[in-house]
């Protein structure tokens, strides 16, 4: 097994720019990459959920790979997330992502077929990662997108000493019992990236969580950064006050159909509008805008927000 460098602070899981005619917009991709290093985050997991990335061509996700890379400031991370249906694109994707430079890769279980045993999973994740095996794989836990209720620990046993490159886990789910008993597998042999923002606080307090990968950190990146920073300096009081802060933060966007699409639509509050999501989303209304808006602002949101 190779050895590599374990992330510590937060990366985020960017949104895709689209045009008004629906195709993608590299343009505000500069700009977008120096907001968020300014405001704490250590990189970016892109064509992920919340970058609509299976609702992108194979082309229009290796155009997004290299412009976040010739953007990336100086010491922010790139992280291209490769999944899809059919496992030669991913392995193309992969490839790709190794010859311009990202720093890793990773993928969720695709939606379908459904993977429902642990082998299935290894042979999906073994058949990509070796299409960049110098660069470190992540898996992304998210088995409320693809049904794949999979144990995780029984899945780092099976991948340890198997798939070389494989680096760890973006844990996106409830379980903050399995998240630990991941990180504690075999004293920490794998990075555990927390993947929820809403439990962010409850996993450091376990003990050794060092890094995560969010998505509310688009717009809520500085609180989430806060948090901690916070329970560093052993202000437990002011890490559990962000904490809450993020909370009602994501209680906002649950009333907008969550981070893809509510989330999206907040950018162009703070001053960088990423555009319209795709079809099958449903987007927001001019109303239903006004409204978030006013609810954000009865929660001091825009006064505590990244800024650009």
């Amino acid at each position: 097994m190779k050895t590599f460098e374990k992330i510590e602070g937060l990366i985020d899981a960017p949104f895709t720019p689209f045009k008004e005619n629906g195709d993608i917009n590299l343009d505000p991709i500069p700009q977008y990459a120096a907001m968020l290093k300014a405001n704490g985050l250590k990189g970016v997991f892109i064509n992920g959920s919340s970058g609509e990335g299976y609702m992108l061509t194979d082309e229009e996700r290796m155009a997004l790979a290299e412009a976040w890379v010739a953007a990336a400031p100086e010491g922010f991370k790139v992280i291209v997330h490769v999944g899809s249906c059919c496992v030669r694109s991913s392995r193309k994707l992969a490839e790709h992502a190794a010859k311009i430079g990202a720093w890793g890769i990773g993928a969720m279980a695709p939606p379908f077929p459904k993977i429902g045993r642990v082998e299935e999973l290894v042979k999906y994740i073994e058949e990509i990662a070796c299409g960049a095996p110098e660069l470190p794989f992540y898996y992304y836990h998210i088995p409320a997108f693809n049904g794949a209720f999979l144990p995780m620990v029984k899945l780092l046993e099976a991948l340890d000493g198997r798939v070389p490159n494989f680096a760890g886990i973006k844990y996106t789910f409830e379980s903050i019992y399995e998240y630990n008993q991941c990180r504690l597998y075999k004293n920490g042999k794998f990075d555990m990236l927390h993947g929820q923002d809403e439990t962010i606080l409850p996993c450091l307090a376990m003990g050794g969580a060092r890094g995560g990968i969010g998505g509310t950190t688009n717009y809520n990146g500085r609180e989430l950064v806060g948090i901690i920073d916070a329970w560093n300096a052993g202000d437990l009081e002011l890490a559990r006050e962000r904490q809450n802060f993020s909370q009602e933060v994501i209680n906002v966007i649950c009333h907008y159909r969550g981070n893809i699409v509510g989330g999206k639509r907040i950018m162009k509050l703070i001053g960088l509008d990423l555009g319209k999501n795709r079809t099958p989303f449903q987007n927001m209304t001019d109303e239903e805008e006004a409204a978030m808006k006013a609810e954000l602002e009865a929660i001091d949101f825009f006064n505590r927000c990244n800024r650009l």
